[in-house]
């Protein structure tokens, strides 16, 4: 039984952790169908950077429980209570580690100007979109969130 429930433990730890995502490729529900800003830009510079991981407290807990239940499984009785608390701090320090590790996403700090002369900054996870200094980009802004995409080719009026 407890085998059983260490193993749903960390299987729900995992998937929890793959969950979350701040892709440029993907859009949060609440943001469709909402009227954004546009704005267009130049591309100056791009780098890698690499957003930490989230702490909410799930890798924590779930890394207690299994250590709990691994650990108080030791010796007798006063022993697995004394093992079992420790294991549950343990577990609690290593399952905050994995969600730390497991949420963190390889990103791009792209540095842009704007046509008034303005120079901005956006983080955002590595997308599908592949971007080099002085190409042309817009800056679409919903709510107080901005992601990069290309700019659209331009036709001449009256032309389909």
């Amino acid at each position: 039984m407890k085998k059983i429930l260490l193993a749903a433990t960390v299987s729900a730890l995992v998937l929890l952790g793959g969950c979350s995502t701040t892709s440029p490729d993907t859009i949060q529900r609440g943001d469709a169908q909402r009227l954004s800003q546009v704005q267009d830009a130049t591309v100056l510079t791009v780098r890698s950077v690499k957003v930490d991981g989230s702490q909410s407290g799930v890798g924590a807990a779930a890394g207690g429980v299994v250590g709990a239940i691994a650990g108080s499984s030791v010796g007798g009785r006063r022993d697995g209570q004394v093992v079992g608390v420790l294991g549950a701090v343990a577990g609690a320090v290593v399952g905050n580690a994995i969600e730390r590790s497991t949420t963190a996403e390889e990103a791009l700090e792209i540095i842009l100007q704007l046509r008034n002369g303005e120079r901005r900054s956006v983080v955002q996870a590595k997308g599908s979109e592949v971007f080099n200094p002085g190409d042309a980009v817009i800056l679409v802004t919903t709510g107080n969130k901005t992601r990069v995409s290309r700019a659209p080719a331009v036709q001449a009026p009256g032309k389909p």
